[in-house]
């Protein structure tokens, strides 16, 4: 898990042939064939698209050599991770906001979030980027490559991108997302609950975990809410309220406590998150080395 880490700190996303943009090409060619206004063939597709690669993968971490399976646990590890990327895409944004170029910063959050640009107000909005970002990027790969190594670090990426493309509330994916956002809901389950304690234990801990047991609830994420009611509680600052969304503005729930977002606090964030990743790598190591000496 360290040495994954490590590589995802230095090397980043792949600029160039990154797996998960030929994973989304077959995604679409299989949705083409396979689409219905029904669940049972999301269902199916996703079996399709996250059993194969998965079982693969824990066959081939089983067969290989101790150290080629060690290779290959880092490689899909990092493969699943997202940690560099959040600075790598949170850190313009501010560079933008602190030289007063408000356009370009609004186009550079409409990246990362999927607001109508001229209506970001961009700090806020890289905040909950990050701190959601944190669990689904981050921590949920954490947990799962803690839970069954590579091959389980491999699943979560796949059904997470699986839920980006398909699990939305629309007329064309109300049924056939439907498999693929309630596997996500379930496998981020555990790593939101987690990211939200790890927020709370690193920042303000009481306004996190009085965001987190007050606001969570009001949020239609069963997951999102908690790890952004604890995160901005925990960097005590105001997110939540309107967004607006093709056209439309929608009113959220408010979210956190205190003063309004503002430049400076983009790096909080990201410093939270990067604390946070130390603390899970030092605490599996400790949990690992106590499991090996039982």
């Amino acid at each position: 898990m360290a040495l994954a880490v490590a590589v995802d700190w230095l090397l980043g996303e792949p600029r160039r042939g990154h797996p998960l943009v030929a994973f989304g090409r077959v995604v679409r060619a299989l949705e083409h064939r396979l689409y219905a206004p029904r669940r049972w063939p999301g269902v199916v597709g996703v079996a399709i698209l996250v059993l194969p690669p998965t079982l693969f993968a824990a066959w081939a971490l089983i067969l290989l050599p101790p150290l080629a399976s060690a290779a290959l646990h880092v490689a899909l590890l990092y493969f699943a991770l997202g940690h560099r990327s959040l600075h790598d895409h949170a850190r313009p944004i501010a560079a933008a906001l602190a030289a007063g170029d408000m356009a370009r910063a609004q186009d550079l959050t409409a990246r990362i979030v999927s607001r109508d640009s001229a209506a970001i107000d961009p700090a806020p909005a890289a905040i909950e980027s990050v701190l959601e970002n944190g669990n689904d990027g981050v921590f949920g790969a954490l947990f799962w490559f803690a839970m069954a190594g590579g091959a389980g670090a491999l699943a979560f990426r796949l059904v997470n991108t699986l839920d980006a493309m398909w699990g939305y509330r629309n007329d064309r994916f109300e049924h056939f997302g439907w498999a693929a956002a309630k596997l996500d809901d379930a496998m981020n389950w555990p790593a939101a609950r987690l990211t939200a304690l790890t927020y709370a234990a690193l920042g303000h801990t009481r306004s996190a975990l009085h965001c987190w047991r007050t606001q969570a609830p009001t949020w239609d994420s069963p997951n999102a809410g908690p790890v952004m009611a604890a995160g901005a509680g925990a960097l005590q600052v105001q997110l939540g309220g309107a967004a607006r969304y093709e056209g439309v503005w929608h009113q959220r729930p408010p979210l956190g406590c205190g003063a309004t977002p503002a430049v400076a606090d983009i790096e909080r964030a990201l410093r939270l998150v990067r604390r946070g990743v130390l603390l899970w790598v030092a605490a599996v190591a400790v949990l690992g080395w106590g499991w090996s000496h039982a």
